[in-house]
């Protein structure tokens, strides 16, 4: 594959920025305690605009050569390099974890403690690090050290913030991605013994691609390391089951960073490294990687029915959108790879839209039970109005992000396969359903649907002050159209039964949305 390199390494000055931010928080205390949030604003702005500088760098007329190449020797003596690459995908899918990690930072602002924050920022920072090499790899060594260590901030992440039972979560995370990371090791040990070049080791992958010289057999064990890690990460049915319970358990930021971002490290090894250095192997377990996307897509839609948890919906959505990606990229359509690749960065727009808003009613409401947000455009309907947005585009409504490309996978397909196709478009329409059961709930009214009862819980403690809480409730109540509320004027005994709504009138009080009462 042709390269083209870059007057200056803005790929590698892109992946140092945020690891000099985390670096920065962790060496100097009184910043990670005091500004970590604005720091880890400022790196990661910093990286946006320097993936900015590399777009206008980049020849978008030749998408399909790797640009802005810099290599350097690491380890001679296995011949890994410092080797850094994209082309139009690697450069799509870092400009979006570019764009993604400032919104996660500012999203963080208040889902997370502020004595925490330090943490939590350089993590972030650090994930970001991995993100720019790993989508920007061109040795083989090196994406899989990133692909393997990569894991270590994602788990604390996942430990250290979200619901009850995150550490769970986080450990189910780390054992499936050490799986397929050992499972993968095995494979890039065999490819570098049967790749060298004159007796001369490399793991550069347009080296390796053009070298490795195995028999028919000994590929296709190969090829399965490869393609079982990437199905992990993908993830695939039936190795998908790590993901609901670490989208359940973990911060929305964490899980746009995880589910938007990393999980594309997947699809986009198939795409980058298993179809070039595996072709007919490719061709080979193609049919059985056809039906298992078609289960994913398939699957995906069903349990995204069943489920109630909007974090967990969400997910298994993902896990159909997943499915059609690999449908894209293995069916043998060039129109269908296109929009596989399109795929990627429409998912990880519109799944950082769903689980950031997600995260805002859950702070608000204090639930992410579907069956207890009905109704709630009306209390909140800027919220339900970007989630409605970001639902469309992920059920691919025309004219949103997720059409185009859903639409390049099903035409691929068909023109393939009618059976294969057919299937898709009855996953299509499963996830439809299940896109219109969040839609339509949030914005039901009271003539057009059943209005669900809303409980509505504050936490107080002997440091809150009343005067302060007492009008943000009034707020709340009026805006969810409570009248049958009264304040009272007398502070009630100590340890009192707390009266009834027809006890309160009796007393001395007034409700404060009517002022004939007051």
């Amino acid at each position: 594959m042709p390269t083209l390199p870059a007057s200056l390494p803005v790929l590698t000055v892109m992946a140092i920025t945020p690891l000099a931010g985390a670096l920065l928080l962790w060496l100097v205390p009184p910043l990670r305690r005091l500004h970590a949030r604005a720091v880890g604003l400022v790196f990661s702005l910093a990286v946006l605009a320097l993936g900015l500088w590399a777009l206008s760098a980049f020849d978008l007329a030749q998408a399909s050569t790797v640009q802005l190449t810099d290599t350097h020797s690491w380890i001679p003596a296995i011949g890994a390099s410092w080797a850094l690459g994209v082309n139009g995908l690697g450069l799509s899918m870092v400009l979006l974890g570019a764009f993604v990690t400032p919104l996660v930072l500012l999203a963080s602002w208040g889902e997370v403690p502020a004595d925490r924050q330090g943490l939590f920022t350089g993590l972030v920072l650090t994930l970001e690090f991995f993100v720019v090499v790993i989508f920007s790899a061109r040795d083989l060594l090196l994406f899989y050290l990133c692909f393997e260590a990569m894991l270590i901030p994602v788990y604390f992440l996942i430990g250290c913030y979200g619901g009850q039972n995150r550490q769970r979560a986080a450990l189910k995370f780390l054992l499936y991605s050490l799986a397929g990371g050992l499972i993968m090791l095995i494979g890039v040990i065999a490819v570098h013994l049967h790749s060298a070049k004159n007796g001369v080791p490399s793991f550069l992958i347009d080296s390796v691609a053009a070298n490795l010289h195995v028999s028919t057999s000994a590929g296709h064990w190969i090829f399965l390391t490869f393609f079982i890690a990437f199905a992990i990460k993908a993830p695939l049915v039936p190795v998908h089951t790590w993901l609901p319970d670490t989208a359940e358990q973990a911060t929305p930021g964490t899980s746009v960073l995880l589910i938007g971002i990393l999980d594309k490290i997947g699809t986009f090894g198939m795409i980058t490294l298993v179809l070039p250095i595996f072709p007919e192997a490719s061709r080979w377990a193609a049919p059985v990687i056809l039906v298992l996307a078609v289960v994913s897509i398939i699957y995906g839609g069903l349990a995204a029915i069943a489920q109630d948890n909007l974090y967990r919906l969400i997910s298994y959505t993902s896990v159909s959108h997943f499915g059609f990606m690999v449908l894209g990229i293995f069916i043998g359509n060039q129109v269908a790879a296109n929009g596989a690749m399109v795929y990627m960065v429409a998912h990880g727009l519109s799944i950082a839209g769903l689980y950031l808003v997600t995260g805002f009613m859950a702070r608000r409401t204090g639930t992410v039970a579907i069956s207890e947000l009905g109704g709630i455009a009306r209390v909140m309907p800027l919220v339900a109005g970007t989630f409605l947005v970001s639902g469309l585009a992920s059920i691919a409504l025309p004219g949103l992000s997720g059409f185009v490309p859903e639409w390049m996978v099903l035409t691929g397909t068909f023109s393939v396969s009618l059976a294969l196709g057919g299937a898709a478009v009855v996953g299509v329409v499963i996830a439809a359903r299940a896109g219109g059961q969040i839609l339509f709930g949030f914005n039901a009214t009271d003539s057009a649907f059943e209005v669900v009862p809303q409980v509505f819980v504050w936490n107080l403690s002997s440091s809150d002050n009343i005067a302060v809480i007492q009008p943000n409730f009034l707020d709340l109540m009026a805006e969810c159209r409570v009248e049958h509320i009264r304040i009272l004027h007398d502070v009630l005994p100590e340890n009192a039964d707390l009266p009834t709504y027809a006890q309160s009138l009796s007393l001395d009080g007034h409700n404060p949305f009517f002022s004939e009462h007051a």
